[in-house]
């Protein structure tokens, strides 16, 4: 049989970063970057925000979490230990598109199925690389979170600022029933001693796998999926998932939290399910200035009197007056660095939420045991 030839396109989006096609990214407040083409030949426009993390890149890149979003790496070199198959929290690529300083096609990683080339040309991702990302997340972090667009295909900025102007800011867009799957379907083992009920708002196969380690079947169901249409599988507990978007523009999920806590059901919440506890205790959520993503951010559990080394992705958090003014929650851990909320209980009730990832590993496992503590309330 003979050998399928790969289409001229294909072979010139594949050579993209040998040519060096010219790229440029273009922020909302007009500031311009030049660089090059990487990935797909293309445009993209997303909101654009930085991760700190050393390592871990494709992880980030399949984050349900930054649907919609730019992502801006601040380690050097990103594709240096190529793509493997293994190493991914959802289906697809997730970002928006990527900024970076050195996009590596060339892996020397024998567990690599493919370099990151490759990869996004198979997942359609426009990026733009050797840029000077110093200084671009200098001026992110005093400006604040905005808009950007990324374009290897025309350099116009005129035109890119007509198409960046139609680009919606994240405040006040619900997306997680973008990402969210479409049907229920299950994780794990069917004879497990537990079943938890999941719903997806862009949940991270990373946090199944957690479940399933500890004897946990799951159900995952659909973003808008009812408490009372999850009852029905008569579950021993529910997990509020992490995803994308405002937590204030989603009042369905804010309404089957409400029910979850009132019929006495254990929950646990992580990132966007930490908030939609938040809301459905009446705490508010707001829209930070530049928001936490990395793998290195100090968090202190108040109740146990210990800290632990987290992985965060976040760009809305919860009012932290509401909660310490709140009769109906207790604060369990804040973030080290600038005070921020990051877990809270509900007073007399199993239900509990935290603002970071528990399941990643930042080096460390410091965070593991909310699993465990989760586990126990079902027993």
């Amino acid at each position: 049989m003979q050998a399928k030839v790969p289409d001229f396109f294909y072979l010139c989006n594949l050579m993209s970063t040998f040519e060096k096609i010219p790229a440029v990214l273009l922020l909302e407040d007009g500031t311009v970057f030049h660089g090059k083409a990487a990935g797909k030949i293309g445009t993209t426009t997303g909101e654009i925000c930085f991760n700190t993390g050393m390592t871990g890149y494709q992880e980030i890149f399949t984050d349900p979490s930054y649907y919609r979003q730019i992502m801006v790496t601040t380690n050097a070199h990103i594709g240096n230990y190529g793509i493997s198959d293994e190493e991914v929290e959802s289906g697809s690529v997730k970002i928006a598109g990527l900024v970076c300083k050195n996009f590596t096609s060339n892996y020397s990683r024998k567990m690599a199925d493919e370099s990151i080339q490759e990869y996004y040309l198979n997942e359609n991702v426009v990026a733009i690389c050797d840029v000077d990302t110093r200084q671009l997340v200098r001026h992110i972090r005093d400006k604040g979170a905005m808009n950007g667009i990324i374009s290897s295909e025309t350099l116009d900025l005129d035109e890119l600022k007509k198409k960046l102007s139609e680009v919606p800011s994240m405040a006040g867009l619900e997306l997680s029933s973008e990402v969210s799957t479409r049907e229920p379907y299950f994780y794990g083992n069917p004879e497990a001693t537990h079943r938890v009920a999941v719903l997806d708002l862009g949940v991270k196969k990373n946090i199944l796998r957690n479940f399933d380690e500890r004897d946990v079947y799951c159900k995952v169901f659909p973003a808008k999926t009812t408490f009372e249409e999850m009852e029905q599988w008569n579950p021993q507990g529910y997990f509020i998932s992490n995803g994308p978007g405002d937590p204030g523009a989603m009042p369905y999920g804010v309404d089957t939290v409400k029910k979850i806590v009132a019929a006495e059901k254990p929950m646990f919440g992580i990132c966007l399910g930490h908030q939609m506890l938040a809301q459905a205790n009446g705490i508010s959520t707001y829209k930070m200035k530049n928001g936490h993503r990395g793998l290195n951010h100090p968090v202190k559990n108040i109740i146990k009197n210990h800290c632990e080394v987290t992985s965060q992705n976040h760009g809305f958090a919860v009012n932290p007056d509401e909660v310490k003014a709140s009769d109906k929650v207790e604060i369990t851990h804040i973030n080290l660095n600038d005070g921020t909320i990051e877990g809270i209980r509900v007073k007399g009730k199993n239900a509990f939420s935290v603002q970071y990832h528990p399941e990643s590993s930042p080096g460390p496992h410091d965070s593991r045991y909310l699993f465990d503590d989760f586990i126990a309330m079902l027993k």
